[in-house]
């Protein structure tokens, strides 16, 4: 039988968390696994850390073989991951080394479990949403076969979270003209806009009144940020959308965040944000629910007057 290949990636931050690299490593030794450990994550566990860390070998660059990818950290570093895993259809198990853990929602007890789960093939694929943008600036052709560098200063243009329109200065908002499908829904006046995947409906969308999506819920949203109107709400959309953005600001120039990796764009260049070709992977235990982590973490329904 082929031994499994896993990619190992992780925060870099959290030295003391290493006692769950060393659990990690350990596990995957017992099973015999051939482990590939991203170059940053392997200098850091090296010289910052110092533990002795013997890999089968080290990732360089965003191509690799595995047969599962695990991210330690907590959800930024999921997404990071996510990045690296881009459209090669790996697996990713998330290992929780930071609070929330939607996303990376293994803890460090459950570990062992987890590997044993994969090893005897008791676990689930959920296939996650990703948003591709492309960049246009006024005049231009768009181009349905931009690669994956189709941004202007070489932005990995693929989110699985959301994409941000943002104002870029500190005073005035910014006007947001938004087509779908090539018809006109309205202008926002606000400091920004989120459009997000399911997967993002628990994050930055969720924090300025956006909805929870369900993962499989196939749809995106589209939800404003300080928005200098009441009668405008958080929508809904089929994730086939196509929806396209114009902006203009004071400041003739706004910010665009694609999971949190920001540059900034004129006003002369408009977004297009539509479903990626290809989803993301996310392995899940038997025993996970996309409800009860909403209960369990989120707090979600809870009435301290009736918990006593």
């Amino acid at each position: 039988m082929r031994k499994l290949r896993f990619a190992l990636f992780g925060n870099i931050y959290q030295a003391k968390k290493s006692a769950l690299v060393k659990k990690l490593l350990g596990c995957l030794e017992s099973h015999q696994a051939e482990v590939y450990i991203d170059r940053p994550f392997y200098d850091y566990l090296t010289t910052q850390i110092q533990l002795n860390v013997d890999p089968t070998g080290i990732i360089d660059g965003n191509r690799f073989q595995a047969d599962f990818a695990i991210s330690m950290g907590g959800d930024g570093t999921f997404l990071q991951t996510a990045t690296r895993v881009g459209d090669q259809q790996i697996p990713i198990v998330g290992i929780n080394m930071g609070r929330m853990g939607f996303l990376a929602d293994v803890s460090g007890d459950e570990i062992d479990s987890t590997i044993d789960c994969i090893y005897n093939g008791e676990y689930r694929l959920e296939e996650r949403t990703v948003l591709e943008v492309i960049f246009q600036e006024q005049g231009a052709t768009l181009n349905s076969e931009l690669s994956t560098q189709n941004s202007k200063s070489g932005t990995y243009p693929y989110a699985l979270n959301e994409v941000a329109v943002l104002k870029r200065d500190n005073s005035s908002m910014i006007s947001i003209r938004v087509d779908i499908n090539g018809e006109y829904l309205t202008t926002y006046q606000a400091d920004g806009l989120i459009i997000n995947t399911p997967t993002g409906s628990t994050g930055y969308a969720l924090s300025v009144g956006g909805s929870i999506m369900a993962p499989d819920a196939g749809t995106l949203g589209i939800t404003p940020v300080a928005a200098h109107s009441l009668n405008v709400r958080p929508i809904t959309v089929c994730d086939h959308s196509e929806v396209k953005l114009s902006v203009s600001s004071r400041s003739h120039n706004f910010l665009v965040s694609i999971d949190g990796r920001s540059e900034t764009c004129s006003e002369d260049t408009s977004l297009t944000i539509r479903r990626a070709p290809y989803n993301i992977s996310v392995l899940k235990r038997p025993n996970s629910s996309f409800f009860r982590t909403l209960r369990e973490k989120l707090m979600w329904g809870n009435d301290i007057r009736i918990e006593n």
